[in-house]
């Protein structure tokens, strides 16, 4: 019994050990990576806390885009955001928590989304009209900042996004002890070490890939990504309460049909948000549009554009 003691004792020695080794390899390679990887774009004040803005061309209307749960600005900017400012302005921001943003208030829903965005937008002079894209997750924000702020938008552009009933469930685990726990392989510097394995970086040029990695890694993206899936379910609520955008145009970019029968059909049922609405394919994607079929998006917020323009 003696030498059972002695050996879970210095087993539960050495992962402490492994784990405190870890946890100083994070924070040194957190401090390596905010010297190497500056933010691109603008870091604004809304409220006691900085979001990260970063705006491409000029011209009227501004494209808005709003990445989906756990992604950020960086997987935009690697094509899409360059290729789309060629006819317009183009912004991309990145949430409370992810990216290059610092943490913001909870909980961490569609409604608080909306009311941050315009706060960022107002805050740095970014005045409308806008054309709101938002891709999966981010496609509840659009559709309450549309709600919300009617004057100042003039276009939505749906990417691959999720409906209102499909949030996190309802039973989900909300406890702070749950979360904490989840983000430990981060803060041991394990989700680090699994970002080459994992391929995080597909798809991206090497310098954004890079920075979005190290921006992606950490205890504190880990943290915010656990706490935007937990508000899913108030924040599918949130835009559910919004059934029509009237008049307003919309376009619905959805990935390679026939893949997903339910989801194609949720896709379609977008199309009631506004008399004014229209479904595009990214025939060769799947839900990563931005990253797999990039072009499609581009195309569509042009398309989008040159609607809002001749009108």
């Amino acid at each position: 019994m003696g030498r059972l003691l002695l050996g879970s004792s210095t087993v539960l020695a050495v992962l402490l050990g492994l784990a405190l080794l870890g946890a100083a390899y994070e924070s040194v390679s957190e401090a390596a990576d905010a010297r190497a990887y500056p933010p691109p774009g603008r870091m604004v004040d809304v409220g006691g806390y900085r979001l990260h803005l970063s705006c491409l061309g000029t011209g009227t209307p501004t494209v808005v885009i709003d990445s989906g749960l756990g992604d950020w600005s960086a997987s935009w900017s690697n094509s899409v955001q360059p290729q789309a400012a060629t006819t317009t302005r183009v912004c991309t921001y990145d949430r409370a928590g992810m990216g290059y943003s610092e943490p913001g208030p909870l909980p961490r829903t569609a409604a608080r989304f909306s009311d941050e965005l315009h706060t960022l937008l107002q805050r740095a002079d970014i005045p409308g009209p806008y054309v709101l894209a938002g891709h999966s997750s981010g496609g509840l924000t659009v559709r309450v900042f549309a709600a919300a702020y009617p004057a100042e938008v003039v276009g939505v552009l749906l990417i691959d996004s999720v409906t209102p009933g499909q949030g996190a469930p309802a039973d989900a685990p909300t406890s702070s002890g749950w979360s904490s726990i989840a983000t430990v392989p981060a803060r041991i510097g394990l989700m680090r070490l699994l970002a080459g394995p994992l391929d995080l970086k597909a798809g991206m040029a090497p310098e954004i890939g890079n920075a979005y990695v190290a921006n992606s890694v950490t205890p504190r993206s880990a943290q915010t990504g656990l706490d935007e899936f937990l508000g899913m379910s108030q924040g599918a609520a949130e835009a559910g309460a919004v059934t029509s955008l009237g008049e307003l145009p919309v376009i619905v970019l959805s990935r390679a049909p026939n893949r997903d029968l339910d989801w194609d059909r949720k896709q379609t049922e977008l199309l009631r948000l506004s008399s004014n609405s229209q479904q595009l394919y990214a025939e060769r994607s799947g839900h990563n549009i931005q990253l797999e079929q990039p072009e499609a998006a581009v195309n569509a917020m042009v398309q989008m554009v040159e609607q809002v323009r001749g009108q």
